[in-house]
Formats: C-alpha cells, sequence, structure tokens
C-alpha cells in the first residue's frame, strides 16, 4: 500500500470529520440563539443582544442600486463567476463578488432602528441568477446560444438584494444614542471638554491663565474643571432633547449577526438541518479514518 496516499486519505477523512463538527455547532449555536432570545419592539427593546422583526423603509436622500443589474434597492451582494473547461469537464470558479454597505433602515410600528449590515449573515428573498459573456454585465448580458456563439468566455451572476416593503428578521446588538431616558454620565463629559480643551492648549491659557504666567496653577485648574462642568452638562442636556437613534451592529462577543427576508422559525429550521448534515459528514469522516486506521492495524 502507498504509505504516503494512505496517509493523505486518514488525514482527509480527519478533516471531513472535524469539519462536519464545526457544521454542526455553528448551525446549532444559530438556531438556539435565535429560539432562547425574545423578539422585541423597537422602542422598549432593551440594550445589548436583541431580536427584531420589521419591515424595511428606504431611507431619505439615499439611493442603492444593484451591482450587476442596476436595479433600485436597499441593500445588494453580487458573485461572479467564470467557467473553466478541463477537457470534457468544467467547472466555475468566482472571480470577482462584493457586497453593500449602505445602512438599512427598520420599522415596526413602535419606532425606528437603523441596521449596519457590515458583517452579517443575510438571507436575501431575491436572488437573480444569470449567465453571460462579459466580465462586467450592463443590465442583463447576453447568455445562451448568443453566448456560445460569440467563442467567449462564459460567465455566471449572482445578485442578492433587498427592497423596501419587504420583511425583516434581525437579530444582533441593540443600541441607543440620544432621547430623555439616556443615562448621563457627567464626569465623563467634563472628562472629554477638558480633552478638547487641552488639544488647543494656547486658548486655555488665554481663557484661564489669570497671572499671565504661562502656566496654570491649582487655583486657575479649579475654574477650569468648573468651566468643563457646566459645559459638559450643557453638552448632556443638547444630547437629551435629541431624537432616540437606534442602532444594530455586529456583536461583539461570537454571537450570530443575522438578517434574513424569512421569519424566525423557517430560519432555525434551515439551521436545524444544517446541524443534521454537519452529524451525517462527521459521522462518515470519523467511519472513513476508523477504516482507514484499521487497514494497516497489525
Amino acid at each position: 500500500m502507498n504509505v504516503d496516499g494512505h496517509l493523505l486519505s486518514v488525514l482527509a477523512s480527519a478533516a471531513t470529520s472535524l469539519a462536519g463538527a464545526g457544521w454542526t455547532l455553528r448551525g446549532w449555536s444559530r438556531a438556539r440563539h435565535m429560539l432562547d432570545t425574545p423578539t422585541s419592539k423597537i422602542r422598549s427593546a432593551a440594550q445589548g443582544y436583541t431580536e427584531l422583526y420589521g419591515v424595511l423603509q428606504a431611507l431619505p436622500a439615499a439611493e442603492e442600486r444593484g451591482a450587476l443589474t442596476g436595479k433600485p434597492c436597499l441593500w445588494w451582494r453580487f458573485k461572479i463567476e467564470e467557467h473553466r473547461s478541463s477537457g470534457k469537464s468544467g467547472s466555475w470558479r468566482v472571480v470577482e463578488s462584493g457586497t453593500s454597505e449602505a445602512l438599512l433602515l427598520l420599522a415596526d410600528g413602535t419606532g425606528d432602528c437603523l441596521i449596519d449590515p457590515r458583517g452579517a449573515e443575510v438571507r436575501a428573498a431575491v436572488r437573480d441568477v444569470w449567465q453571460g459573456n462579459l466580465r462586467h454585465p450592463l443590465g442583463v448580458a447576453k447568455g445562451g446560444l448568443l453566448g456560445w456563439l460569440s467563442g467567449g468566455k462564459r460567465y455566471r451572476y449572482t445578485e442578492e438584494r433587498l427592497h423596501a416593503g419587504q420583511p425583516l428578521y434581525a437579530i444582533g446588538d441593540f443600541r441607543s444614542a440620544g432621547g430623555a431616558g439616556q443615562v448621563l454620565d457627567g464626569r465623563a463629559a467634563q472628562a472629554e471638554v477638558i480633552r478638547q480643551w487641552k488639544g488647543d492648549f494656547a486658548g486655555l491659557l488665554q481663557r484661564f491663565d489669570g497671572d499671565n504666567n504661562g502656566q496654570l496653577d491649582e487655583q486657575e485648574w479649579s475654574r477650569v474643571r468648573l468651566a468643563a462642568q457646566l459645559e459638559g452638562e450643557d453638552r448632556l442636556r443638547q444630547t437629551s432633547l435629541q431624537p432616540v437613534q437606534n442602532r444594530l451592529v455586529n456583536p461583539l462577543e461570537s454571537r450570530p449577526f443575522i438578517l434574513s427576508n424569512a421569519g424566525e422559525d423557517e430560519l432555525a429550521r434551515a439551521f436545524y438541518w444544517q446541524a443534521a448534515g454537519g452529524i451525517a459528514l462527521c459521522l462518515a469522516g470519523a467511519l472513513a479514518t476508523a477504516w482507514l486506521l484499521g487497514v494497516t492495524a497489525p
């Protein structure tokens, strides 16, 4: 038996088993995080990891268009694949891809929430797939018989989009800023004002150096701190008068950040099926590894 070939087979089967285990844990974790996190209303959502459900709205003065189709949308993701032939067989290889980073606006009847989609696992209901003979199609590229007769390369295009009016399930890190209900930190505001004033130390001396000696003594620093406290309190009052702005972003912890047109139950089923497939793959890899090791056992 070829020792090198046998070793590679053992490593491949072991890697398959590990990949299946990872796939299982990933699917199970996502499903459990979704089912264990109650759906919140935007107006009363707690700060931190939160699940929301609402309708996508268009942001004022924001205009997004699909990168490949040019169709109006709120968010897009695309992939361009090139067909590579090898004898009688062929395969598709990704040559270009991209994802929109435009903010999304979710409304649920109780309030609005901006969503930063960076880092999210987005599952869009709208997905266009077509073929053509241009690397970058203008609208819908020509495909089919005309593409074959052109003698050029074959490309497959995939574009996914989110549109206004679509339902959206979202789970991620919820944060709010502004509004009368915001917890105000006077000491932090005072420290921020002093930090900014120190950036213009000449201006600070001009305002508070009463004896013009180019330095601030303890009494003068006391006046600086008092003035910074009053300035910080005024800034906090102005902040409390501003409308509350809610955002959903990628969690800092290793928790799933998911945006989907499908509902929670449908997503959970998909993740459970993913976990089941991972278990099957893990078992198949483990059995193959055990069989290969048994072949060489004395």
